[in-house]
């Protein structure tokens, strides 16, 4: 079976768009550090791709990378999908209740008014040339509307395409995948990687983010395209069981005294 490499990226997403670059606004993290995986948590994350062959000789199989984007500072993916729905439908309930409440006094406020306007909060559209976003209000981090440019929840990262010297010369075979995960769209960009044949390889994320602009008096989310880079080392080292640290195979059973 083959190794499953966990590769996440973190998008700093304001500061990319304000740059216009990814430059300083990456951070990437693997599950090979333990194996020689170098720059976890920065830009220069190189990937140790382990093993050719099993400490007996025997063929190794392919290894498996996979790629999760996130937006730095933003509500966490993991979330349930519906969440981001569920809160917009409850700030709705309250908001209806206490108009509901107000109108039964007899009297509605100028500030109050104004109040249950900034609670409704504005709603942010899709541009025609968008991927995947529908209409929906703007929440801050915490799941609450807002109208404050700035404070806003990100989408998330949408990873486009996966390029450079690693896909050229057929050291990973990129490609995306459906996949029943409620958390990212039911899509997700896997690759599969030759290990027979050791050296660095960099490879191109091609990634597109989302920014909020103001457009005939309405809010739209347009699409920009920008690229980061990281790299991938396969090295002749064979895979090993991580308990054990022999060859792959059946874990050692601890010794059980024989019954006196």
């Amino acid at each position: 079976m083959a190794q499953q490499h966990g590769i996440i990226v973190l998008f700093d997403v304001e500061n990319a768009l304000r740059t216009r670059s990814l430059d300083g606004n990456t951070y990437w993290f693997d599950n090979m550090k333990l194996l020689g995986s170098v720059g976890v948590g920065t830009e220069q994350l190189v990937t140790i791709v382990p093993g050719t062959h099993f400490l007996d000789g025997s063929q190794a199989t392919e290894q498996v990378l996979n790629w999760l984007p996130a937006a730095l500072g933003s509500i966490p993916p993991t979330v349930p999908r519906n969440y981001l729905a569920e809160q917009e439908r409850a700030d709705d309930r309250r908001t209806l209740e206490e108009l509901a409440a107000l109108g039964s006094a007899g009297s509605v406020s100028d500030a109050d008014l104004k109040r249950l306007q900034r609670r409704v909060g504005k709603r942010a559209r899709k541009s025609g040339s968008g991927r995947g976003l529908t209409e929906a209000k703007l929440l801050d981090v915490t799941g609450k509307t807002t109208t404050s440019p700035g404070a806003y929840n990100y989408p998330a990262p949408v990873i486009t395409d996966i390029t450079g010297q690693a896909v050229s010369e057929k050291i990973m075979y990129p490609a995306q995948y459906g996949s029943p995960d409620m958390i990212y769209d039911g899509w997700y960009w896997a690759a599969t990687v030759d290990t027979s044949r050791p050296g660095v390889y960099p490879y191109t994320m091609h990634v597109q983010l989302h920014e909020l602009v103001e457009q005939d008096d309405e809010l739209v989310w347009q699409s920009v395209d920008l690229t980061c880079q990281s790299s991938l080392k396969i090295i002749n080292d064979p895979k090993r069981n991580g308990f054990t640290g022999a060859g792959l195979g059946v874990l050692p059973l601890p010794s059980v005294p024989a019954a006196g």
